[in-house]
């Protein structure tokens, strides 16, 4: 019997390859709404980073999630994901 296929996601802010379920992503809503999506069932498109704060924080300064969802990002929904990271 062949194995279950692992789904591999690559972190927006260091860029190595990891197992989906080791990450947090971060979802663009239907309406336009970034946020952190820890059950990984909110629709709409999808980035992924590291449950790593650094990494959030690499991915703030390259604009990852700015290009990863074709739109600007405020200041205060990464400090809400930041915050919302360092509290989960």
């Amino acid at each position: 019997m062949k194995a279950k296929k692992v789904p591999l996601r690559m972190c927006t802010g260091c860029g190595e390859m990891f197992d989906k379920r080791t990450l947090v992503r971060v979802v663009k809503s239907p309406d336009g709404e970034i946020s952190l999506d820890l059950t990984g069932k909110k629709s709409g498109r999808g980035a992924y980073v590291c449950k790593n704060p650094d990494c959030l924080k690499k991915a703030r300064k390259k604009k990852a999630f700015e290009r990863a969802f074709s739109m600007q990002i405020s200041e205060e929904v990464y400090n809400a994901m930041e915050e919302e990271m360092t509290n989960a």
